[in-house]
């Protein structure tokens, strides 16, 4: 770990006037923690943001209101959130362990940097790390990357569960920088690679974070979230499901459907949302409807398996969600 300053904000001003400069905003620290252990970041200055009041959670008829600073465990233990929302609850249940769920908070979730182990590993040719550097990974270990999305700069899978539901949950970002508050759809939120790898997001510089709006719809109270990995405890995800559905009258009124584990952001599946709305529910219609979950994947050299299990999360997924009251 390299020599860096440490300040804590007493309230938001004092934050937006430490950021810059090299400066790195931290919250539950783990992420940053770690990648600053790795030598992968290095700020030279690091502002404790614990003390602004970003720790609420409302609900009302229209949306659910997440303070940014709230913690993952408490996301996801809040009654409203398990009864209105369970895709929510079950993502955050499946992310890390619970210790890290206790420190977590949400905002700093959406912003993980990439799992790669090229990524991490600071001797390794990486796009993210260093522009222009090179992608190790693409002709490297990749079993765990990105089939969609992808570039010839970087494959990183994107590695939050959390974003994964909020993509399929069409949330919105609300942000604060120096020239006030911004909203940013989540879909316009996370950026694709393309050759500017380095660029994850579209949060502006020195900006914060403040919390995550979530709109009600019919839908979201028939939901719920499954995580595939290579072992059943903190483990990211090889590929992960979320779905939900309004059922009603014998018809899919309505669908929401988006992937992890296999885009390089998360990744929302609205080839597979076309063709279940309109139609009346059945196993042939999962299978159907799943069967476009991989459109446009470009699996790589040890990773091709992913097309395949993706098609059959969504479709178990697909039945699971159908099937409840």
């Amino acid at each position: 770990m390299f020599p860096f300053q440490y300040d804590t904000a007493a309230d938001e001003v004092a934050a937006l006037d430490a950021a810059g400069g090299g400066a790195r905003y931290l919250a539950g620290g783990t992420t940053l923690v770690d990648l600053m252990r790795q030598t992968v970041e290095r700020p030279s200055r690091v502002v404790d943001i614990n003390a602004l009041p970003y720790r609420d959670i409302e609900l009302d008829s229209n949306r659910l209101y997440i303070g940014a600073l709230t913690r993952m465990s408490q996301v996801s233990a809040n009654i409203q959130v398990q009864e209105q929302f369970p895709m929510l609850a079950q993502a955050l249940d499946l992310s890390a362990s619970a210790q890290l769920r206790n420190m977590a908070s949400i905002g700093g979730n959406l912003l993980q940097r990439p799992r790669c182990l090229y990524f991490r590993d600071v001797n390794a040719n990486c796009n993210r790390r260093v522009p222009g550097s090179g992608c190790a990974a693409i002709d490297g270990r990749n079993r765990t990357l990105a089939i969609l999305g992808t570039s010839t700069e970087c494959v990183a899978t994107h590695p939050s569960d959390l974003a994964v539901a909020l993509t399929a949950l069409d949330a919105t970002i609300v942000t604060r920088d120096r020239d006030g508050e911004r909203t940013i759809p989540i879909a316009d939120f996370f950026r694709l690679p393309a050759d500017t790898p380095d660029r994850e997001n579209n949060l502006a510089p020195g900006a914060l974070i403040t919390a995550v709006e979530i709109p009600v719809r019919p839908d979201t109270r028939r939901s719920g979230y499954l995580k595939v990995r290579d072992r059943s405890s903190y483990e990211f995800a090889l590929c992960s499901a979320a779905v939900a559905l309004d059922i009603s009258g014998g018809t899919v009124r309505s669908a929401r459907v988006a992937a992890g584990g296999v885009g390089t952001v998360p990744w929302r599946l609205t080839g597979v949302e076309e063709r279940l709305v309109g139609e009346r529910p059945s196993p042939e219609l999962w299978t159907t409807a799943a069967d476009a979950a991989a459109e446009g994947a470009q699996p790589l050299s040890e990773n091709g398996f992913k097309v395949i299990l993706l098609q059959r999360t969504v479709r178990r997924q697909l039945s699971r969600v159908a099937a409840l009251s």
